[in-house]
Order: C-alpha cells, then structure tokens, then sequence
C-alpha cells in the first residue's frame, strides 16, 4: 500500500512538472517562431526529450523506439493508448503533424503549434465531412512531414477493442502516399485517464511501410492487423494478458 502511494505522488509531481515545463518550453519558443517556423519543431522536440528524461527517473517509466521512424513524406497510422505516445512518435520524427480532434485548436500552447506544423483539426461528429477535409487539407498542405493519424479515432485502452475507421484508408488511397504503421504498449503504463503510472519499458514501433496501390479494404486489414499484431506483442512483452482478435 505504501509503495503505491510513492508511486501516485511521484506520478502527482510528475503530471505538474510536465504540464508547468509544456508552457515554459511552449511559450519560451514562440518568439524565435515568430522569426522562423523551423523552431517550432526545435520546441517540440526538446519537450518530448524533457518528458521521455522525466518519466524515466520520475516515475521509473523508460521509452524506447523500435523499426526505422520514416524522414520522408508518408502517412503514419499509429496505435493511440495516451498522451505518451504522442509524445514518442513526435520525438522520432522530423517532421510531425497530426490529425486532431477539432477543439485541440483552442488548447494552450498545443494549439499554437498545431497552426505551425500545418497538423489538421477535424469534427469528428461530422464523418464524411471530416475526410473530404482531412484529403483536402493534405493536398494543400504548405510543407511536407510525416501525417500521423490513429485509425480508431481516439484513444483505447491497453487490451481493450475497437474498429478502425476507414479515414486512414482514404488518405491512403487518395494522397498516393506509403503508410507506415506503428504499435504501441504505453497503455500498459500510462492510462487514457488518472494520476497513476507505472513503471516499465514504454515502446512505440515502426513497421514496414505499405506502399501505395492497394484496394481500400485490402489496405484496412493489412494496417488493423499489423498494428494490432503488433501492439499485442508489445503489451504481452509488458507483462499484460491480451484477448487476440
């Protein structure tokens, strides 16, 4: 009882830290942004370094990636357990830009940034409108990167189920664009909602990229299976007991 307690109080001070250091950092860079948007990448970087060095003496949660994070201009379809993923995956690119629940706009600090790595805010109420916008808005994107999107929309807790949506597919199929696809376990540690973490080894991995040319539905189950045969070994590696699909 008494070393859970630890724990949750080393979590405590960790979510404020990393929370104070997200504006600092945040805030701190939007000068030098204003002068050049290439820092806008710099400030995201060395925050997702400070929370991966944090978490790993804070709370005894190490990160690791594995497989070969893509440089060029590709679509990744990633697994999407919590906040930390994003937090890996951003930090192994160059160039990351995400597709986003509409209201992150008016988040602070990841609202700026979202604006100046051109990621794209979308209504996820409104389904066919939402992809027509997600194309579009690639097509027209001013500057390349890595486009990470999460084909099950949102987050889901480690071991838990839920359908891919056909958006990642579209992207696919309409930009012309390789899909890599990544598999995560942070779930296992970080949970979509709480104070808790654990410690552990935290991974996100890259897979071979899909290239282009598959048929929508071919291309569907070639992503659900590798992610999620993927994120299944990763958990499993972590010691949690997963139901196979």
């Amino acid at each position: 009882m008494m070393r859970h307690a630890i724990q949750w109080l080393r979590s405590l001070v960790f979510i404020f830290q990393m929370y104070v250091m997200l504006a600092l950092i945040g805030f701190g860079f939007v000068p030098l942004i204003w002068f050049n948007k290439k820092y806008a990448m710099v400030a995201i970087h060395a925050y997702c370094r400070w929370v991966r060095w944090t978490a790993s003496w804070m709370i005894g949660l190490r990160s690791e990636i594995r497989g070969e994070p893509p440089t060029d201009e590709v679509i990744i379809g990633a697994k999407h357990q919590s906040f930390f993923d994003i937090i890996l995956i951003a930090s192994a690119l160059p160039a990351p830009k995400y597709i986003m629940k509409k209201q992150l706009v008016w988040a602070p600090v990841i609202g700026i940034y979202a604006k100046y790595t051109n990621s794209i805010p979308v209504d996820r109420g409104k389904r066919g409108q939402a992809i027509k916008q997600m194309v579009e808005a690639v097509r027209s994107s001013p500057t390349p990167g890595q486009l990470v999107i999460f084909p099950q929309g949102t987050r889901v807790a480690a071991g838990a189920k839920k359908p891919y949506k056909v958006g990642t597919g579209v992207l696919y199929r309409e930009t012309g664009q390789p899909c890599v696809p990544a598999s995560t376990n942070v779930g296992v540690f970080w949970k979509r909602h709480g104070i808790m973490r654990y410690p552990g080894l935290a991974v996100v991995e890259f897979h071979p990229r899909i290239e282009p040319g598959l048929e929508l539905a071919e291309f569907m189950e070639r992503l659900e299976d590798v992610v999620e045969n993927g994120s299944n070994d990763l958990m499993q590696e972590a010691g949690l007991k997963v139901e196979l699909w």
